[in-house]
């Protein structure tokens, strides 16, 4: 991976987190559950992508923080919105 690729990833996976933590955000404000259902879709897909995008980019401490912070996501819908 070169210099710009490299970069292009690192904002890639700014913005996927960024967008993963305003989802989960959202499932707050949701007035329906399966909107609720829908901002942890959004939020999960999106933790994904950055878990990738942190692979590619070799950030192992990164995987592990993204990884623990969806399960934290996840265990907070099953308990709150389950």
């Amino acid at each position: 991976m070169n210099k710009e690729e490299r970069k292009q990833k690192e904002a890639e996976l700014a913005a996927c987190e960024r967008f993963a933590e305003e989802a989960y955000d959202a499932m707050y404000e949701a007035h329906s559950s399966s909107d609720a259902t829908g901002r942890y879709s959004d939020a999960k897909e999106a933790f994904y992508d950055a878990i990738r995008a942190a692979r590619k980019l070799g950030l192992k401490g990164e995987v592990r923080r993204l990884e623990a912070r969806l399960e934290h996501v996840k265990s907070v819908f099953r308990s709150q919105f389950s």
